[in-house]
Formats: C-alpha cells, sequence, structure tokens
C-alpha cells in the first residue's frame, strides 16, 4: 500500500486527500497542512515510486495506467474507512484525482486542482514526443529540469522549480522513464475529461504565468458547469508553492461554500 500521513482535524470533520504530481511527493505540501487541518482531516499519500512509496514491491510493478495509480489512493481510502472525501491536487495529480471520480463519483465530494493539466498544448505535445524518443539517451534529471524550465521559466517561479527538481533527485531512473511514458500518452483521456462534465464541485487554482495550461482550462471551465476557475496574478504552475495564502484561501473558502447532508457523510 501506498505510504499515507494522516492529521487529524475536528471530530466528524469531512477528509481532504492531497495528491502530489509526477517527480513530487506528499512533502510539496507543506504550507498547507496547518490551514486545512484546522476545519478537516488531512490525507496525503505518496504515489508509487515517489517519497515513501519507493518499497520494493513498487519498483517490479511493470503497469503504469491512471487508473491503477488512481486504485492504489482508493485503497488508502479503503483500509483508513474514508468513504468521501474531497481530493487537492497539482500538476498531473489533477489527473489521477479526475480519473479517481470519474470511476468513483460516490467517493468524490469535489476536487481542487491547482496547475490543472487538461490538455497539452502544442509546443507540451512536442516536448513530450521528444524527451519520450531522448529519455533512454538524455540522463533523466537533465531531461526533468529541461522541463521543469519550460513549464516554470521565471525567476519567480525558482522556488518550484528547485522543489520538484530536488524531490526528482529522489526517483530511480527507470521510475521517472515510467512517470514519462505515461504522460507522454495521456491525450486521449484528457480529451475525454475535457468533453464530459462529471458534475462534481471542481474548483481550478491556476497562475496567471501558467503559460501551457492556463488556456485550455479557462476554455473547460466555460463549458462544465459544475467548475470554477480561480487565476492567482503574478503566479506560475505550482500555485500552493508560489503562493500558499491565496492558494488555501481560495480553496478554503470553496469548501466552506460546499453544503452537504448529514446523510452523504
Amino acid at each position: 500500500m501506498l505510504h499515507y500521513t494522516t492529521y487529524q482535524g475536528p471530530p466528524e470533520a469531512d477528509w481532504v486527500t492531497f495528491v502530489h504530481g509526477a517527480g513530487g511527493s506528499s512533502s510539496i505540501w507543506f504550507r498547507q497542512i496547518r490551514d486545512f487541518s484546522r476545519d478537516y482531516n488531512v490525507l496525503l499519500v505518496d504515489l508509487r515510486g515517489h517519497g515513501k512509496s519507493k518499497r520494493p514491491v513498487y519498483e517490479k510493478l511493470r503497469q503504469y495506467t491512471f487508473d491503477v495509480i488512481g486504485d492504489e489512493v482508493v485503497e488508502v481510502l479503503d483500509h483508513l474507512n474514508i468513504r468521501r472525501t474531497h481530493f487537492v491536487g497539482i500538476s498531473l495529480g489533477t489527473i489521477i484525482i479526475r480519473e479517481i471520480a470519474e470511476r468513483y463519483p460516490e467517493r468524490t465530494r469535489s476536487m481542487i486542482m491547482g496547475g490543472a493539466v487538461m490538455k497539452l498544448n502544442m509546443r507540451g505535445q512536442i516536448l513530450m514526443r521528444l524527451g519520450a524518443m531522448l529519455k533512454s539517451v538524455i540522463p533523466y534529471l537533465l531531461l526533468y529540469r529541461f522541463f521543469a524550465f519550460i513549464i516554470m521559466p521565471r525567476k519567480s517561479h525558482r522556488e518550484s522549480r528547485n522543489l520538484f527538481i530536488n524531490e526528482a533527485k529522489k526517483l530511480y531512473q527507470k521510475e521517472f522513464k515510467r512517470w514519462f511514458t505515461l504522460a507522454a500518452e495521456v491525450n486521449p483521456l484528457l480529451a475525454w475529461f475535457r468533453i464530459n462534465d462529471c458534475g462534481i464541485p471542481t474548483l481550478y487554482i491556476m497562475g496567471s504565468e501558467d503559460h501551457m495550461f492556463l488556456p485550455s482550462i479557462t476554455r473547460l471551465v466555460k463549458d462544465h458547469a459544475s467548475s470554477r476557475l480561480h487565476v492567482i496574478p503574478e503566479c506560475g504552475h505550482v500555485v500552493n508553492v508560489e503562493q500558499p495564502l491565496v492558494f488555501n484561501g481560495a480553496a478554503i473558502a470553496f469548501l466552506k461554500s460546499l453544503t452537504f447532508t448529514l446523510s452523504d457523510r
């Protein structure tokens, strides 16, 4: 089972489950824990091959699909007897959350999608294909640094960029290649997500400088009645790290705006 950490909030409080992106770990949520745990029970998971989920069992697994990875997160929920939860994700973690919501809508109270990836623009597609061709030739960390600079190019993005690069250093090279291949093949799944409004309350929190992904999210929100968009000015891709106070405030306000009957708990 994936490694996880919990922080207990008030008795009977809703659960909020945080899912990091590829190359990261649950440590990227360190600026969210205190604010969220005041009103909610918090669950952090390390995805397979990341953080403390690097036991031999995950090194040997060969099947890398978003539904398999999603089921590993659901396994943790089952272990903790969490019937329903709000999900918070960042970057590629938003794809995992959206995939879980598609198959397990009854387990998903709401989704908060930071730096959401719902479409790779032409530049992104070219870069991913190029990376897929070169991933066996170029050292994986050099490739990761290159992509980190493409997605987070500005000086103000340095902290986020360095955080993800430092986390990526902890990945095995073969693990990185598996995740990279998974991301390179994600377009058909994202196309379905853009077409289908799953009906679950969703807040997208994007940086105004997230040039690769903000345009597609802006269009998506116009077509999905269940979705809202909060754009943080002068902020890049990793919104929870670059602007934690704004991110936390917008996310918690969204959660508090949602009402559930006692029978839903």
